[in-house]
């Protein structure tokens, strides 16, 4: 079951809207992870390994513990979904990569994650063009409102 991802209450109907959208994504993203065979995290992190990365560097970028990234490599690993290699530039180091059957099981997960591509087929070009300027405007936006 998904965590509502803002408070039970927005104040403004912007907020609302934000909210139920990510609400929506977030459940869209775990049913299409559960169809095949993975948690959310799970395909977060699969999702994440576009080259390798460090296990510090995953945890660090999707803002959890390194024990939880982890654990959920550990389990990718038994499933021969990832692997982890030897950094080529310090020995001591470790990297995870996707397997060749990591890449399949993602690239399937892709496909089947159609609720971006459904709900933005709702809008014009123009429209979609002015929703991702305002979205990396309102990311890039201060964290805490002047007084």
């Amino acid at each position: 079951m998904a965590v509502p991802s803002g408070p039970v209450t927005a104040s403004t109907e912007t907020e609302r809207a934000m909210f139920d959208f990510v609400d929506a994504y977030d459940r869209a993203y775990e049913t299409a992870a559960v169809k095949h065979g993975l948690t959310a995290a799970q395909a977060c992190v699969l999702g994440r390994l576009t080259r390798p990365r460090g296990m510090g560097e995953l945890a660090d970028e999707l803002g959890c513990d390194a024990s939880n990234i982890t654990q959920i490599i550990a389990r990718l690993e038994t499933r021969n979904l990832v692997q982890r290699q030897t950094h080529p530039h310090d020995r001591r180091s470790r990297q995870i990569i996707r397997t060749i059957v990591g890449d399949g099981l993602y690239a399937e997960f892709e496909e089947s994650f159609e609720f971006a591509r459904s709900a933005l087929s709702n809008l014009s070009a123009e429209e979609r063009d002015e929703l991702a300027t305002l979205l990396r405007k309102a990311l890039t936006a201060p964290a805490t409102p002047p007084l």
